[in-house]
């Protein structure tokens, strides 16, 4: 079971039909089978996402204010996926409950910077 406590991802990418982008970092934390976090950047100001996790995929809800000042919702079921060294990708199938529309769109972890120089002690 993957824990997505203290994990943070941005979109691979603009998403296509939604107001996340490639700048949108997401902060996620668990507690057992109960997820949330929240997420800003880009045309974010701020969200927030509660639900739950399986290991295998996260069921959330999402609910978040826009640059331009409006609020949207929705909700999501991600597939989780490890990778090989140890960051995990969502692949996520995502709809509108505020407004028409639906989507995919891939959210990964952040790989964490090398310490190098004076840092690395």
């Amino acid at each position: 079971m993957v824990d997505m406590d203290g994990r943070v991802l941005r979109a691979a990418g603009d998403v296509t039909g939604g107001d996340v982008d490639a700048a949108t970092e997401f902060r996620f934390r668990q507690a057992g089978d109960m997820v949330w976090g929240r997420y800003s950047g880009g045309a974010i100001r701020l969200g927030f996402v509660v639900g739950t996790s399986d290991g295998a995929a996260l069921r959330l809800r999402y609910s978040h204010l826009n640059t331009a000042g409006e609020t949207a919702s929705g909700h999501t079921v991600d597939r989780v996926e490890e990778l090989a060294d140890g960051r995990v990708r969502l692949h996520e199938a995502w709809q509108w409950d505020s407004r028409d529309g639906s989507g995919s769109s891939v959210l990964e972890e952040q790989p964490i910077p090398a310490r190098t120089g004076r840092d690395s002690a």
